[in-house]
């Protein structure tokens, strides 16, 4: 009886032994197609998206982009594409993709709340290094700001001002901003105002101050220098005075020219606005 037992046992397993190599071995059977093919497909995209990402750096370097951008680009655009990869070839693999695709959905929809204003700083610094309004090196006017753009990043933009400053500009109000580029033309007009008093010859005033602005070793001969009236008010005529120079000397010129002129009307008898006092007595 006890023999019997054992022999249905060892049956009973054995059975259910062959039972679950079947399984296995449908399983292998089902799933080996489309595991071959989820492998080859993952292959066979790695490797378009390295070609594909070599093109898109040769289009970039050629269209002379910034440097930063091409890297960021680069990187999304890679992310991008790993994402549909994986997905396809889950997709293949017979794995549900609806669920995987509704977390990365939340996850991007949180990641963005999280990071709204890293983010609009990213799609401003994107958005200048494609359309370029001003580069490294060029003097901008942005944002209350006025320097030397020193390094253009993707969050922020780096500006040197004239008191060796360095200002961090964020990307995203920059962008919607008015900037001012002192650099595109590759000179600059220094404006300055300077006053000489009313009784003073204008035209004498201002061949003088013309002469003495092209002494100045950093003031360029074209254009030409320019003195003109801007105000005649309370006993005194105010000039203009528009010397033009390169963008890194205008500080420079700023302050050098002013004191050339004061010098050349001190010296060639140009006086300069005097203060009247007015005196009212009153007798009772």
């Amino acid at each position: 009886m006890i023999l019997l037992q054992i022999t249905a046992g060892a049956a009973q397993v054995a059975t259910s032994t062959t039972s679950y190599v079947e399984k296995i071995t449908n399983m292998a059977i089902d799933y080996a197609p489309k595991i071959i093919g989820a492998f080859l497909f993952y292959v066979v995209g790695s490797w378009l998206i390295k070609k594909v990402m070599g093109i898109l750096k040769g289009l970039m370097a050629r269209n002379n982009y910034d440097p930063s951008l091409q890297s960021f680009l680069i990187s999304l655009v890679k992310v991008v594409l790993l994402i549909l990869l994986l997905s396809t070839v889950l997709g293949i693999m017979g794995v549900p993709t609806t669920m995987f695709g509704g977390l990365l959905a939340g996850a991007a929809i949180g990641i963005g709340a999280a990071m709204n204003g890293s983010l609009g700083n990213l799609a401003g610094g994107v958005m200048m290094l494609i359309f370029k309004p001003f580069k490294v090196g060029d003097m901008i006017e942005a944002q209350g700001v006025v320097g030397v753009v020193s390094e253009q990043g993707v969050f922020n933009t780096t500006v040197l001002t004239a008191e060796n400053k360095t200002v961090f500009v964020p990307n995203g109000p920059l962008s919607t901003g008015i900037i001012t580029n002192y650099t595109t033309h590759g000179n600059l007009r220094v404006d300055l105002s300077m006053a000489i008093d009313a009784s003073t010859s204008i035209d004498a005033a201002r061949s003088v101050a013309i002469e003495a602005m092209l002494k100045h070793p950093k003031v360029i001969s074209s254009p030409t220098p320019e003195v003109s009236v801007l105000k005649v008010a309370d006993a005194m005529v105010t000039l203009a005075i528009r010397p033009y120079c390169v963008q890194a000397d205008y500080w420079d010129v700023y302050f050098g020219v002013q004191e050339l002129v004061k010098k050349e009307w001190d010296e060639k008898g140009i006086a300069g606005p005097k203060q009247e006092k007015v005196v009212i007595n009153k007798q009772g």
